[in-house]
């Protein structure tokens, strides 16, 4: 029989999962601020992009005013999806290696289709979010909402409980979502694995640390709260830092050494 012809096994399980106390999410990111010091500009690339995303999206807010919560939700959403590349530096640093752009592209390239899935998946989700928080304020609010202030007028003084439900479903949407992308675009990036199990591993990488992912999540909220603070340009440091931060996140929360690498290219 000829074995060439039979494709290798996908392992059935996650890999083996490391418990970290609570502490260790100031040394990521402090590992991630020397990745991205270490990296330079094609670190600060990334974060000049997201930076100029969150512009473009601010100024069509004023368009729409309804697009201002559902934008930030959907940034919270992507952005793991969006540190590929940065990802794909750190592993390089520690392998040795000079990073560079064209590092950053072949990451997308090695996980293309596995990426591919998963980034359906999260539009999928943006999209669904999107669906139902613009049903929720067409259909339930009654004040007549026009520009951005009169959305934060409403924010401030409304009394029908609409928008702490909506911040809850929201809250609930974006717990889900970290549980199953903290750890599984990492290992994406990392090894030759598909979409399934990189989730299965990143819901018991946060299942394993709960405390330790509480408050992962929380430094994250903040971070992106300041960079909203600082009118976007905050993004331009918080996001590269951030994203070499999730790397050693994985590296220290999952041993993937039982799992394939991908194949060299030319």
């Amino acid at each position: 029989m000829n074995t060439d012809s039979i494709p290798s096994a996908v392992p059935l399980e996650p890999p083996p999962v490391n418990e970290q106390p609570a502490h260790t999410g100031l040394r990521w990111l402090r590992l991630g601020w020397q990745d991205m010091l270490r990296v330079g500009a094609p670190s600060l690339l990334h974060g000049v992009i997201v930076s100029l995303l969150c512009l473009l999206v601010v100024a069509l807010t004023f368009l729409r005013w309804e697009l201002v919560m559902i934008a930030a939700s959907c940034f919270l959403i992507t952005g793991p999806f969006l540190a590929t590349g940065l990802y794909a530096l750190s592993r390089d640093l520690e392998c040795g290696e000079s990073p560079s752009c064209a590092h950053a592209v072949n990451a997308w390239r090695h996980a293309s289709k596995c990426l591919l899935r998963f980034g359906l998946l999260l539009v999928l989700v943006c999209c669904l979010w999107v669906a139902l928080s613009l049903a929720l304020f067409y259909l339930f609010v009654n004040v007549r909402i026009e520009q951005p202030l009169d959305f934060l007028r409403y924010v401030l003084t409304q009394h029908d409980g609409l928008f702490a439900l909506w911040s809850i479903l929201g809250g609930m949407v974006a717990a889900v979502v970290f549980g199953i992308t903290v750890v599984s675009i990492p290992l994406l990036v990392d090894r030759d694995v598909n979409t399934w199990l990189a989730i299965r591993t990143s819901v018991r990488a946060v299942g394993q640390n709960p405390v330790t992912m509480l408050w992962w999540s929380l430094i994250i909220l903040l971070a992106t709260g300041l960079g909203f603070a600082t009118g976007m340009l905050g993004f331009i440091l918080i996001y590269p830092v951030l994203g070499h931060a999730s790397w050693h996140l994985y590296r220290e929360l999952v041993n993937p050494s039982g799992l394939p690498e991908y194949p060299a290219r030319g």
